[in-house]
């Protein structure tokens, strides 16, 4: 479709005002001439800008797609995952920021380098950069599926538009454009998805009226407790996988530690982790009754069995295209949204890239002093460089499934054994580098196997109908209705096809980070017998405890512990 002027000047307003904030802070303050400014704003950010970045560097534009896509196709069991993160937010805030917070360090590998050593810094800093780069891929192909089905932009022009313009504030702003923009750009995601509901609401006579077709039609599922775990989502999955998931995002993953210190002490960056929480919450329900509302629309003629598109992360761009086209400036509202979704997490993830790369890999290798001023061109030239290869990427993503299962897979397998290697880290003093380093790199190839190994069972969806279709619409299907027979066929045919998967590939998406993680945990507790250990010369801050004092008692009694089983295995050894 041709969008209208009005269109137009909403979405051209919204990108130019996300560019405008990155020259705003290039010329104000100190003009980004610092390392403290550019990546850690001066420790000057307040609440609620950081609690809205917190929230719009993980809820993105896949979440947008796919949490619609999820709830329209699978209905709404996923939306318990919200409550995981009531467990999850206290851990975050009273396990992990303590100590993240107490050591200040720009990149939180750093951490892993003066408990466990060098070796584990890198290859757990390249796992976050092989994790951010690909989920950044995922974003800015999200992005580009709304641009094309709405605007008919090229894919090509969608991503790298995108792509260009939050590498370019990024560049030029630092972190305080970043987290500024989020602000901007969160209020735009928010009213995207509000638009969508609403248009809806009007159409079929309000929100209960949504709840309700989606409750006949059998979209409506809070309550499956289900323990198999092969059972893609039940309540078991989602509060376990989500909770994993929570924790490993914002409790150890660079992205966001690093806007924890952009506040100015620790008791406000955990109130800004609390505000975040319920902004989070709620844009998650929003986006997945949003797919409630899509669907209350076509229940009676499937837009994917009528051949208009070709998967569920379409669905909410052809919505738009459907309901808002004589509107004036509702679809440049959404596009606008979408496009913020995309820049909110694009441009965080790769202000943190930066930030790793230069702690992790260059000033290593330097084996020098680099100057501050040096230190900035660095930190822009690396943000361009991943803004580049991150564009390259999302070339390929259209071949990785459903949008929301593959950025939870990508999140679960990385996220598992980073998590853990922290949680080993902080929590048991007796735990060495080379346990440490075990169990690290076993868990990241076991979750690299269970993950993206296969082949997997097709994701099975709810019954979608077409009787209210016209049949001179079908493009791609027929229309003809299969009888009982075929039918009772085709069942049993799946069946037997899935059966014949292997077990340990037919387990849930969400059960990855669970097996990463115990599996990372369990290794380096064992790993950690056979070797000597050197807890008594590591920096008390590195450990979890509510005072300094505790901590070298803990250190003390683990060493004591440590020696006796290590006496014990020795002598079982010799005899």
């Amino acid at each position: 479709m041709a969008l209208g002027a009005f269109d137009y000047v909403v979405l051209t307003v919204t990108l130019f005002a996300s560019a405008a904030i990155g020259v705003y802070y290039r010329l104000t303050g100190g003009k980004q001439q610092t390392t403290q400014e550019y990546m850690l704003g001066d420790k000057k950010l307040s609440i609620i800008p950081v609690g809205f970045s917190l929230m719009a560097s993980f809820m993105c534009a896949t979440a947008m797609f796919g949490l619609s896509a999820e709830n329209y196709l699978r209905g709404t069991q996923f939306m318990t995952i919200n409550a995981s993160n009531i467990i999850g937010t206290p851990i975050v805030a009273y396990v992990f920021l303590p100590v993240f917070y107490k050591l200040g360090y720009l990149s939180v590998y750093q951490y892993l380098e003066e408990r466990f050593g060098k070796s584990t810094r890198i290859v757990a800093s390249l796992a976050f950069s092989i994790q951010t780069v690909l989920r950044t891929a995922l974003v800015l192909y999200a992005a580009s599926l709304a641009l094309n089905a709405i605007a008919g932009f090229s894919p090509t022009a969608s991503m790298m538009v995108v792509g260009m313009l939050c590498t370019f504030y990024s560049t030029v702003g630092g972190i305080k454009a970043v987290i500024v923009t989020d602000l901007f750009q969160s209020l735009l995601m928010f009213g995207s998805v509000f638009v969508v509901i609403g248009v809806a609401a009007v159409n079929v006579g309000g929100l209960t009226e949504i709840w309700r077709i989606a409750y006949d039609y059998g979209r409506v599922e809070l309550l499956n407790f289900q323990i198999d775990p092969t059972v893609r989502h039940s309540w078991w999955s989602l509060m376990l996988g989500g909770m994993f998931t929570y924790v490993s995002v914002y409790g150890v993953n660079q992205v966001q530690v690093q806007r924890y210190l952009t506040m100015k002490d620790y008791k406000t960056a955990v109130r800004t982790l609390w505000f975040s929480w319920p902004v989070t919450a709620f844009m998650s329900v929003s986006m997945c009754f949003a797919g409630l509302a899509i669907f209350s629309k076509y229940r009676d003629c499937d837009p994917i069995k009528e051949g208009r598109i070709t998967s569920g992360d379409q669905l909410m761009p052809l919505f738009v295209l459907d309901t808002m086209a004589n509107i004036p400036g509702l679809t440049g509202l959404f596009l606008a949204g979408v496009c913020s979704s995309a820049l909110c997490s694009v441009s965080a993830a790769l202000n943190s890239l930066a930030a790793v790369t230069l702690e992790d890999y260059i000033t290593p290798l330097a084996n020098v002093d680099i100057p501050d001023e040096k230190r900035v061109l660095w930190l822009k030239v690396i943000v361009v460089v991943y803004g580049i290869l991150s564009i390259v990427l999302a070339f390929c993503a259209h071949f990785v499934g459903p949008l929301l299962q593959a950025s939870m897979t990508i999140l679960g397998i990385i996220g598992g054994p980073m998590l853990a290697v922290f949680t080993v880290g902080i929590l048991v003093p007796y735990v060495n580098q080379k346990g440490a380093m075990v169990g690290l790199v076993v868990g990241l190839i076991f979750s690299f196997v269970l993950g993206l190994g296969g082949p997997k069972p097709p994701v099975n969806n709810l019954p979608t109908y077409t009787n209210g279709c016209s049949p001179d619409s079908f493009s791609n299907f027929d229309v003809n209705v299969l009888s009982t027979t075929q039918l009772l066929a085709s069942t049993t045919t799946q069946v037997v096809h899935e059966e014949s998967y292997m077990y340990l590939y037919k387990i849930s998406y969400m059960y990855y980070i669970v097996i990463g993680f115990a599996t990372t945990v369990l290794l380096s507790l064992v790993a950690s017998l056979f070797f000597e250990s050197n807890v008594e010369s590591l920096n008390p801050k590195l450990f979890f405890s509510t005072s300094p004092e505790s901590v070298e008692r803990q250190v003390e009694t683990r060493q004591k512990r440590l020696s006796t089983v290590s006496k014990t295995v020795t002598f079982s050894i010799n005899s």
